[in-house]
């Protein structure tokens, strides 16, 4: 079974987080919640708790086949202050393993190098911050192994892609159909 991590950090967007967790785990995918901190109950922007399966300690890396950043703020400000987070981002870039980040969180791999020559799409007033990317105003951009989103109103789009590039088209298009969403 395919797994990922989706990291929260204090301040994450909750929509955006929480639809990639519910799709991708309804599509069969193991997902494991992270905290950034070792605190396991972590607050979104709008003060939603949500507890999460692990602390970042206790997450192996060595299972994930994608980590998934969520936006908000300061929850994007918050992973990216992350130095084993942005470790671990960069070794699964480096290693071809899939990155994905919905919202202000594509900003990260603006900072880091990892949208030079790739397509990519962030939360618009963003975009200054995906440095060396070809911007679009695409719901979602998938480019080799980095998948972007835009933000609130694209996380369904953004679990979805997640799920076509782990599972195959057919499997995307079925959850689709399952919860009455048109792609």
């Amino acid at each position: 079974m395919k797994k990922i991590g989706v990291f929260f950090a204090e301040g994450y967007e909750e929509i955006e987080a929480l639809t990639v967790v519910d799709i991708c785990r309804r599509c069969g995918l193991g997902v494991d919640m992270v905290s950034v901190t070792e605190e396991l109950m972590v607050t979104g922007s709008h003060g939603i708790g949500v507890r999460m399966d692990k602390g970042f300690s206790s997450a192996d890396f060595q299972e994930y086949d994608m980590a998934v950043l969520p936006g908000g703020m300061p929850g994007t400000k918050n992973l990216e202050a992350h130095e084993g987070l942005m470790a671990q981002v960069d070794a699964y870039y480096a290693g071809g393993k899939y990155v994905a980040a919905i919202c202000a969180a594509p900003s990260i791999f603006g900072h880091r190098g990892i949208l030079k020559g790739r397509r990519a799409c962030c939360y618009p007033g963003m975009e200054a911050h995906l440095e060396g990317a070809e911007v679009t105003a695409g719901p979602v951009e998938i480019a080799d192994n980095v998948i972007t989103s835009r933000g609130m109103g694209t996380a369904m789009d953004f679990a979805l892609a997640i799920v076509e590039v782990l599972c195959g088209k057919e499997k995307a298009q079925e959850m689709a159909e399952a919860v009455v969403h048109q792609r």
